[in-house]
């Protein structure tokens, strides 16, 4: 079976990582943090300040803020819009948050559930 790229003949650049909550997170280039997240099976990597239900990416064009993180020290930036850098340190907690960290929703197996990602 022909990879993606094989398909359409491209030839992208070397993957890098960016850290999550220090956990490496594989990343093709151009991809946004939130599609990177995504494609390493982390779902969801806030709460709400209510209720404490998971958040993560929701809109995907960065019309709503359910996908806020910190870039590099940066808050508030919406992870489906930010582009990954090589490098790239990524917190999911607010500020003075305790707890928090992405969550990988497939369970460890692909198959759904919930699992915390980081080691909190």
């Amino acid at each position: 079976m022909n990879q993606p790229y094989g398909l359409v003949r491209a030839r992208p650049e070397p993957e890098f990582e960016i850290r999550v909550d220090g956990i490496p997170v594989p990343v093709i280039p151009g991809q946004t943090i939130g599609a990177a997240l995504h494609g390493a099976g982390i779902r969801s990597w806030r709460t709400t300040r209510i209720g404490g239900r998971p958040r993560g990416l929701f809109c995907g064009i960065g019309v709503c803020f359910d996908c806020l993180v910190t870039v590099n020290g940066s808050p508030s930036l919406r992870a489906c819009l930010t582009e990954a850098r090589p490098g790239d340190r990524v917190s999911t907690r607010a500020a003075g948050e305790p707890g928090g960290g992405a969550r990988d929703t497939t369970g460890g197996d692909g198959q759904g559930g919930e699992g915390t990602v980081s080691g909190r």
